[in-house]
């Protein structure tokens, strides 16, 4: 009897664990499939937003353009929503476009944001020197042209180093485009100029073989590092942005176009007095954003903008020349809340 009760009792158990991980395997199938079917909503979900703003989705990713303004091929930098208001980066010595990609993400939420590469300078493609004439002169022209082509009939500038001379050209030739200026150390007076512009100065008086090869050792890799260095907290500069420029410079033949365009920033300090008439007469919104500690422009320069717009507004942060590499968000912070107070959603 004892023996016949235990293998009943076996049997029996053995059939609740039969129905047991039947049961469980059951509610393991039943969760699984409406885990799958969840995920499958979810993707769903995700699909239908995206169908219903890949513009929203598009305008956020930086785009890499070309246009062919005469015989030159501008390479640029493109994001943000057509229609918005545009805002045209115009970078500086002797770096391009590059110079933007910390800035240019934070801005295409609100604005068209376009940063064309200038000529001999980034992915930029220009005739040889001695059939194009490297001068701040041409530099203005080929932006001219540029926006003519992206037909761009309003836009705020944003100027840097030597895209201050070349965007002051293109204001003043067409100063019923500029719905604002954003100078971060770009300048305009006298007053900006430091003691590091002597050999510069030198050359622009008596141009000769010996004061042009004086000036050849800004064009070295030392003296790149140096402008991204000096002033600024070196463990937020990227090496990425200084190294760039320095393979760019060191391309064949781009020495003898950098040391011309070193002579003809002369017609620069020339045409100040010209670009301060602008400024007085059109009064445009300007804001200066300004490395305190650069070595070339001297903080004076940025607040000589308002004795001829009042009304302008300076900020000086700590840092360099290459104020973007370690405040690219406290100048977007600065760029919106001004344009927002200062400019019509015009495009």
């Amino acid at each position: 009897m004892i023996r016949n009760f235990n293998t009943q009792g076996q049997l029996n158990l053995k059939r609740r664990n039969f129905l047991a991980a039947s049961l469980f395997g059951s509610l393991a199938l039943t969760a699984n499939r409406m885990a799958n079917a969840f995920d499958r909503s979810e993707m769903s979900i995700d699909r239908s937003r995206s169908a219903k703003h890949p513009q929203e989705h598009l305008s956020m990713t930086t785009l890499y353009k070309t246009q062919k303004v005469d015989d030159v091929e501008v390479f640029y930098r493109e994001a943000g929503r057509v229609g918005a208001p545009v805002l045209l980066l115009l970078h500086g010595y002797p770096t391009s476009s590059h110079m933007f990609r910390d800035l240019i993400p934070l801005l295409a939420n609100d604005y068209h944001v376009i940063a064309p590469d200038l000529p001999g300078f980034g992915n930029t493609k220009a005739p040889p020197r001695g059939t194009f004439d490297y001068t701040f002169d041409q530099l203005a022209q080929i932006v001219i042209g540029f926006t003519n082509a992206l037909n761009l009939k309003k836009y705020a500038l944003y100027v840097f180093d030597y895209g201050a001379p070349t965007g002051f050209r293109v204001a003043v030739a067409h100063p019923e485009r500029v719905t604002a200026i954003i100078s971060q150390n770009g300048n305009a007076y006298e007053d900006g100029l430091s003691d590091v512009w002597g050999p510069y100065q030198a050359y622009w008086r008596a141009p000769s073989e010996k004061t042009r090869e004086a000036c050849r050792d800004a064009l070295s890799p030392e003296a790149i590092r140096m402008q991204y260095l000096h002033g600024a907290d070196p463990l937020k500069v990227s090496p990425d942005g200084y190294t760039l420029d320095i393979a760019y410079i060191s391309r064949p033949r781009m020495d003898d176009i950098q040391l011309d365009l070193v002579l003809d920033y002369r017609t620069n300090v020339a045409s100040y007095p010209a670009w301060q008439a602008y400024f007085r007469e059109h009064q445009p919104p300007l804001l200066a954003v300004w490395g305190d500690q650069d070595p070339f422009f001297l903080p004076a320069g940025a607040q000589a903008y308002k004795r001829d717009i009042p009304e302008a507004e300076v900020h000086l942060l700590n840092t360099g020349h290459f104020a973007l590499e370690t405040n690219a968000h406290d100048i977007a912070d600065y760029i919106r809340d001004f344009l927002k107070r200062k400019v019509k959603n015009v495009s």
